[in-house]
């Protein structure tokens, strides 16, 4: 149990990580906001009903192979980048309980995972991820409360009226709280690609301004953060927020000018 408090807010809460146990197995909040932010987005999803020809079972398929992958690739990404923890404490690898999932790595694996499985189904990939980015953004903005629970994704000390007081091993802090800029920021991002979404002007542009939108804030929230994975002397984070990012506007910039150019035909 923990004790967090948002002193500029006088408030304050007691945190528990384990939300119930179920033969003496417990499960954790982390876990329980995962399912409910997937669950989330496969309800807007459905209810959206079918978009650019992409049909909901494709959907679901997706979001299984995406959580498998996803979830893979989250953890090796987490891993990798702190290898020298790991390597000593193996059976650490596979413990999925206690945090340690970075959502670049499941983007990434569960996205050639979906690549993999439109190929073969020979569905226009960049309807599908226009049809579903912008569920992706709720589930990671349900996903953030694991973070709370967790009490870690926060940033470095603060006199922000949001700032949120924590007992850590070097004693009481007041941080940032990031993984709460970051679930208001990803909300933010699913009403504007869903009020974008039927108004798309070419293949890939909600897909694309996810990802312009999210790297954006990634990028500046990576920067306040005390728990960044590092790669050598740069935040690896930072670094791929800055890729994708400069890769979305010149999508972005090159489809525009396509499409400007066959209207004036």
């Amino acid at each position: 149990m923990h004790i967090v408090t948002f002193p500029g807010l006088n408030l304050s809460f007691e945190v528990s990580k384990i939300a119930f146990t179920i033969f003496g197995i417990s499960v954790y909040k982390y876990a329980v906001c995962i399912v409910l932010g997937i669950v989330l987005a496969l309800v807007l999803s459905k209810i959206a009903k079918q978009k650019f020809d992409i049909e909901y079972n494709d959907v679901l398929v997706c979001t299984v192979l995406g959580i498998i992958f996803g979830t893979i690739g989250a953890r090796l990404y987490y891993v990798m980048f702190n290898l020298s923890y790991y390597s000593q404490n193996v059976s650490e690898i596979f413990d999925f309980r206690n945090g340690g999932l970075a959502i670049y790595g499941g983007l990434i694996f569960g996205a050639i995972a979906i690549l993999v499985y439109c190929k073969i189904r020979k569905i226009n990939v960049l309807n599908l991820f226009d049809y579903v980015v912008p569920y992706v953004a709720i589930a990671q903005c349900i996903g953030r409360l694991g973070n709370f629970f967790n009490v870690e994704a926060y940033g470095a000390e603060t006199t922000s009226i949001l700032r949120m007081g924590i007992r850590t091993v070097e004693g009481y802090m007041e941080v940032h709280p990031v993984f709460f800029y970051e679930l208001v920021a990803t909300l933010i991002i699913f009403i504007i690609l869903k009020l974008l979404q039927n108004h798309r002007k070419f293949e890939g542009q909600i897909f694309a301004l996810y990802c312009l939108l999210y790297s954006g804030i990634r990028f500046f929230l990576e920067g306040i953060r005390a728990d960044s994975l590092m790669l050598f002397n740069f935040r690896a984070s930072q670094v791929l927020s800055l890729v994708i990012f400069v890769c979305s506007i010149v999508y972005i910039v090159i489809k525009t000018k396509k499409d400007s150019k066959a209207e004036n035909k």
